[in-house]
C-alpha cells in the first residue's frame, strides 16, 4: 500500500490525461470534459507533492 501512495498523485494526472484522449477522440464533445480533465490533473499533480513531501512510508 505504502508504493500505490507515492504514486498516487501521478494516477490522478494520467485519469485526467484519459479524459483528454476522449475528448480527442470526440466520445466527449463539451467544454465541460476540457474543464474537469484540467481540474483533475492540477488535483493530481497537488496530491503528488504533497504525498510525496508528507508521506512516511511505514
Amino acid at each position: 500500500m505504502g508504493k500505490l501512495m507515492r504514486y498516487l498523485g501521478i494516477l490522478i494526472v494520467l485519469l485526467g490525461v484519459l479524459i483528454l484522449l476522449l475528448h480527442f477522440f470526440e466520445v466527449f464533445t463539451s467544454n465541460t470534459a476540457l474543464g474537469l480533465a484540467g481540474f483533475i490533473m492540477i488535483l493530481g499533480l497537488a496530491a503528488h507533492i504533497l504525498l510525496n513531501k508528507y508521506y512516511v512510508e511505514e
